[in-house]
């Protein structure tokens, strides 16, 4: 049977055509909800998990329809939906599927990680579930993040699922927070491969790979595992389907990362809001200008807050609102790819 095409190389095709390295993170709050909007919603569902799901709804299709030109990509954050029940799961979903239908690349950030056939319940994400003898793909994501904690055992059934569908994962290395150094930035004396992977793989002894490397943060050691875990899965534009979450707040820690791992696609976080800037990027692409797409969440999303003269901006009506949502999303999408251009 063929192979199917690696999603990750249609990614770095988009990122090429817009000349621009940019993901839009699909964050919304309601505290981001403009108040007309609000008002109408209230209005027709009362104050329910389905009014939120259908405002938040409505606020990502218009910076869909804005931003679908400028990006490749978005990268919508499960828990911002899921706070509301199956409602707000219901919009994450439509969110998904309108943006896939604009021919956009989703990550699903959803952070999932577990063993065994836990595993491989979240793997469904890019899997598809079995229903009878169909395979349905209910949430329309190319790639998600995912949680290395569990090991190799943890990480299969998310690479097999690459695998058979030529999607993709993004595993959480060198995260944006500050307290990510009280886990990841921990010194490894020694992994013995006996302590990494006890038993068979489906994976391989990669334990075998490392082992006997010492004296490195933490996060480095999962990034040589990224590595592995992705060894089987290089693309034609010469980058893994398994790739690698590095905050744009580490830009030291970027650029190692890059000379050590040259087919490592890097999701970047931590762009904008949590103070990274384009300078700071430069480290995290490689010699071509590719490698990493930086996402930027509420810098684009919530632009329709902030004036020229720093007040809050206000429309009677929801539709007027959004128009304005859109435009203030369109203008700061464009901004931030202007400025990654002068970072490559």
């Amino acid at each position: 049977m063929r192979e199917p095409m690696l999603g990750i190389d249609r990614l770095i095709d988009r990122i090429d055509a817009l000349d621009n390295p940019s993901v839009v993170g699909l964050d919304p709050s309601l505290s981001m909800m403009p108040e007309a909007l609000a008002r109408e919603m209230y209005a027709e569902y009362g104050e329910t998990p389905r009014a939120v799901a259908e405002m938040f709804f409505l606020y990502n299709r218009a910076i869909l329809d804005a931003v679908a030109d400028v990006v490749p990509a978005v990268k919508p954050q499960i828990a911002m939906y899921e706070r509301y029940g199956i409602d707000g799961l219901a919009a994450y979903v439509r969110t998904c599927e309108y943006a896939a239908d604009k021919g956009l690349y989703v990550i699903g950030d959803i952070k999932r990680g577990d063993i065994a056939s836990t595993a491989e319940a979240y793997a469904a994400h890019l899997a598809g579930a079995e229903i009878g003898s169909a395979r349905v793909d209910l949430w329309r994501e190319d790639a998600i993040t995912v949680n290395p904690y569990f090991g190799t055992d943890g990480i299969e059934p998310f690479a097999r699922a690459c695998r058979e569908t030529g999607k993709s994962v993004f595993v959480l290395v060198k995260t944006s927070n500050a307290s990510s150094a009280e886990l990841q930035d921990l010194e490894v004396e020694e992994v013995p491969a006996n302590v990494a992977l006890r038993g068979k793989s489906a994976m391989g002894d990669v334990a075998r790979a490392f082992a006997g490397l010492a004296n490195m943060p933490l996060y480095e050691q999962v990034a040589n595992y990224v590595e592995v875990w992705g060894n089987d899965l290089v693309g034609e534009r010469g980058y893994s389907a398994v790739g690698a979450v590095v905050g744009a707040t580490h830009p030291e820690v970027g650029r190692a990362l890059r000379r050590a791992h040259p087919r490592m696609f890097f999701l970047v976080p931590g762009y904008g809001a949590q103070g990274a800037s384009a300078r700071d990027l430069a480290g995290f692409f490689d010699a071509g200008g590719r490698g990493c797409i930086v996402n930027s969440s509420r810098g684009v999303i919530a632009a329709w807050q902030r004036s020229v003269d720093g007040e809050t901006v206000t429309q009677p009506d929801a539709g007027r609102a959004l128009d304005t949502v859109a435009a203030a999303a369109r203008g700061a999408a464009q901004a931030m790819a202007a400025a990654l251009r002068q970072a490559r």
